[in-house]
């Protein structure tokens, strides 16, 4: 059983409702003005958007006309080949999470609904699977429930959980789990951070003022910054990354509730506009259920196109 085989299984879910998959397309049929017509009909209902969709069938058709191709079927492995360049041309994409620092303070950040606090949870229990110590901070102070539920899913990893009142600052809250991290020799420190609208000024200031907490507490900064979205929010993403990043630098993109959209281009469109690796892809409700994303698997579920072990 190869590494990827669970994640490409559990991606299969998810292409196998794209459009009843992209994949058909690339049967043997004799290539005709009606495949491209449809192929981009197919990527613009799988969310990967106009500008790269475009681009893609630009270069596919190219490719097609460069190697005197006649067969829709003699083009899947290319698509896949083009696909995989563009994912793994964004910069960190398929680098794992860094942990390098003591501790390593992770920040995810979204706005309310996206999970953000079941991906504080399912990645607290993944670290200490690897054998690291985590504490988590319940860092959205202004839903009372968020902070029952953090302490439930601290409960359910085996991991501290650092908390305070309903209402109270939630920059303290950060500087108390790095404080206690520092004195217990913890590896990670997760902050789930409030559920900020990202076109609510104020809120924005609070995160912040949280950054500038974790930037005077550690040597470097936050090890991960990372933007928890909604896959099924699709293109309106982009709008909430480009705020956020305004407020606190991202170091990557979380994709939650990915088993849940028939729209999984979103992968590609995200990685594409907004030039940040996705670092996770959520595909489940389970606490195991966050996989690193990686493009070659992704792809190669998406196009029933295989790649050895070895080279992904």
């Amino acid at each position: 059983m190869g590494i990827w085989d669970g994640l490409i299984s559990k991606i299969k879910n998810v292409t196998n409702k794209w459009s009843q998959s992209v994949s058909n397309l690339f049967s043997d049929s004799p290539l005709t003005e009606g495949f491209w017509e449809e192929l981009e009909e197919k990527l613009l209902a799988g969310d990967v958007g106009i500008e790269t969709a475009d681009s893609l069938i630009a270069d596919l058709r190219q490719l097609a006309i460069d190697k005197r191709i006649s067969r829709t079927s003699e083009l899947r492995g290319l698509f896949a080949d083009l696909l995989i360049a563009r994912l793994e041309d964004v910069p960190g994409m398929g680098v794992p999470l860094d942990l390098s620092a003591s501790p390593a303070v992770m920040l995810l950040v979204g706005v309310n609904g996206c999970g953000k606090t079941t991906t504080a949870g399912k990645l607290a229990s993944a670290f200490l699977k690897q054998g690291k110590s985590v504490i988590l901070a319940a860092a959205d102070t202004y839903r009372a429930a968020a902070i029952e539920q953090l302490k439930a899913w601290g409960e359910r990893a085996g991991a501290r959980v650092i908390a305070s009142s309903h209402g109270s600052d939630s920059a303290a809250v950060v500087f108390d789990a790095i404080r206690a991290a520092k004195a217990a020799g913890t590896d990670v420190v997760i902050v789930d951070t409030a559920g900020r609208l990202h076109t609510k000024s104020n809120l924005m200031d609070e995160l912040a003022k949280v950054l500038r907490v974790v930037r005077r507490e550690t040597e470097n900064g936050p090890a991960e910054s990372l933007l928890v979205l909604d896959s099924v929010m699709g293109q309106n993403g982009f709008a909430q990354a480009e705020a956020f990043n305004k407020t606190v630098p991202l170091s990557g993109v979380v994709l939650t509730k990915f088993d849940n959209t028939a729209k999984g281009g979103i992968a590609v469109s995200i990685s594409q506009k907004l030039r940040l690796p996705i670092k996770c892809v959520g595909l489940g409700e389970g606490i195991d259920d966050l996989e690193p994303f990686s493009p070659r698997a992704f792809v190669s579920a998406l196009l029933d196109v295989e790649y050895s072990d070895e080279i992904i």
